[in-house]
């Protein structure tokens, strides 16, 4: 029973202070309106709506505070109401005046989206302390959408200018205004430098690696040599590598394949010595030689080691080809778009690339996490709590 109350303590003090800031916020106003020359007075918003935000908010407040409170069958009823409530609210309190910057936030609007921002985080919680694994991604996308709400409502609210930070909606206008744009742009980048740059420079690491496990002398030898790739600066390669294979892919997959050799080049070295002496004994009592434990025991313990490093390497993949275009590249590609657009100020846009890359960075780590679930079941680390 202690336990239990210890565990909704932390629960319970966030709902009682998004239930506090919301009545707090009824002694001040939603929104100011400018007057002449005189400070900001009056509210904005109209009455009817103001009472509204904090009535829904207030009422997302109380399920949070009931569904730790009450019985078992009325706690999913609690959950419901809290998470309804709680876009409801989120969602009157974005067609606020001063959401969309069209006038001044009051004390009251800060304090009704502080008491949100809690109800949020405790959507979020609930989401993620649930037992099962397929509920994980779920937990992202719902993360994430307030992350993107916050942040449309704030920029909005502070005036943020669009040069400095454009709000979510004006980055999505640009990725649907300029979608033909950066598909060619992702193909540039992604589909031939950073895909060809990744598997040729993974592939090296992984043949070199077995290269050194097999001979002796060539690990004493070549290992120290491998890891000054590791140290060779990217701004210093990128220029050097333009020269040598002009200003198209080659030149970028080329920069890409030297900085992703060495990561698995050392994760491939540290999976082939991972398994046991045990485990290499009873290898050595079947007669196994070399090629057969290195297939049948050596190589599969490694698995979890490869794919650290092909989810590692396929960041620096992108990284490593949208950093080479800024040192020469043709009219496309998403280094070459930011780059440019930048210099016009067309942030909107900039931040569009940023996102495909992103995603594509996002997208590429949960699919090579999907093969390590399918590959590595065995181990304890993709193993269902």
């Amino acid at each position: 029973m202690s336990e239990l109350l210890r565990r909704a303590a932390l629960p319970g003090l966030i709902a009682l202070a998004a239930l506090l800031l919301i009545l707090a916020s009824a002694a001040w106003p939603l929104a100011l309106v400018e007057t002449g020359a005189e400070h900001p007075i009056g509210q904005a918003a109209a009455p009817g709506m103001a009472l509204a935000v904090r009535l829904v908010l207030g009422i997302a407040a109380l399920a949070a505070w009931a569904g730790l409170v009450a019985p078992a069958r009325a706690r999913a009823i609690a959950q419901l109401i809290l998470c309804s409530a709680s876009i409801l609210g989120a969602l009157l309190l974005a067609g606020l005046p001063a959401a969309r910057g069209e006038a001044a936030a009051g004390a009251g609007f800060w304090l009704c989206a502080a008491a949100l921002a809690l109800l949020a985080t405790t959507l979020v919680a609930r989401a993620a302390a649930h037992p099962s694994r397929a509920v994980e991604g779920a937990v992202a996308v719902l993360f994430g959408l307030w992350v993107l709400y916050f942040w449309q409502v704030l920029v909005g609210a502070l005036g943020v200018p669009r040069v400095l930070l454009p709000s979510p909606l004006l980055i999505a206008a640009a990725l649907v205004a300029d979608a033909r744009v950066l598909s060619s742009d992702f193909v540039q980048t992604v589909g031939k430098a950073a895909a060809s740059g990744w598997l040729l420079g993974s592939g090296c690491g992984f043949g070199v690696a077995l290269a050194l496990d097999r001979v002796p002398f060539l690990k004493r030898g070549l290992l120290p040599v491998a890891a000054l790739t590791s140290a060779v600066p990217l701004v210093g390669v990128a220029p050097i590598a333009v020269m040598w294979f002009g200003f198209d892919w080659p030149s970028k997959a080329a920069v890409v394949a030297l900085m992703t050799f060495f990561p698995m080049l050392a994760a491939t070295l540290a999976g082939l010595e991972a398994a046991s002496h045990q485990e290499l004994e009873l290898m050595y009592s079947y007669a196994a030689g070399y090629r057969r434990t290195l297939w049948s025991l050596r190589l599969p313990t490694a698995l979890p080691f490869l794919f650290a490093a092909l989810k590692v390497n396929a960041a620096l993949a992108l990284i490593g080809a949208i950093v080479a275009e800024f040192f020469g590249s043709p009219t496309a590609g998403i280094g070459f778009r930011i780059s440019t657009e930048a210099a016009h100020m067309n942030m909107a846009l900039v931040w569009a690339a940023i996102v495909v890359a992103a995603a594509t960075g996002s997208i590429c780590y949960a699919l090579l996490s999907r093969m390590e679930r399918v590959l590595a079941f065995w181990h304890p680390s993709q193993r269902s709590p």
